[in-house]
């Protein structure tokens, strides 16, 4: 915290605001567009993935290079569904004035990694979820 002085030698102490930084309202927004856009583009990929098998022999590619085309297209879609996510989260905050803009930056960067994080577990439930009845289904 600092102190500073006025003209007349008293010292100002600042003045710090009682409401929070943390806006939840952005955050599920860039949360709700990061899993639709990872949803979306999973059901591409899914398609394209496809497209790399055949059912006759000699016709599909290798298991190398769709195991491998599957782990970086896994990779993208975190990287644009996040950036997306992120990037709607910053934008749908509040703006705050009278903030130093390295705060601001920090405000922004910790609600789109909120964003991201609160996006990925949702994912994550839904994935164990799906796994578990599938698993249960199965046996």
């Amino acid at each position: 915290m600092s102190v500073s002085m006025t003209g007349s030698g008293e010292i100002a102490t600042p003045v710090e605001s009682s409401k929070s930084a943390m806006t939840w309202g952005p955050i599920f927004g860039g949360a709700a567009a990061a899993i639709g856009v990872t949803l979306i583009l999973l059901l591409l990929g899914s398609g394209v993935g496809l497209t790399m098998v055949s059912p006759w022999s000699g016709q599909s590619s290798s298991l190398g290079t769709v195991g491998v085309t599957a782990a970086i297209w896994l990779v993208v879609v975190q990287w644009l569904s996040s950036g997306l996510g992120g990037y709607i989260t910053g934008r749908l905050r509040t703006k705050w004035a009278a903030v130093h803009t390295d705060e601001v930056f920090f405000r922004d960067t910790a609600h789109g990694f909120i964003s991201w994080a609160l996006a990925t577990i949702f994912v994550a439930g839904f994935l164990a979820s799906s796994l578990t009845s599938l698993a249960g289904a199965g046996a």
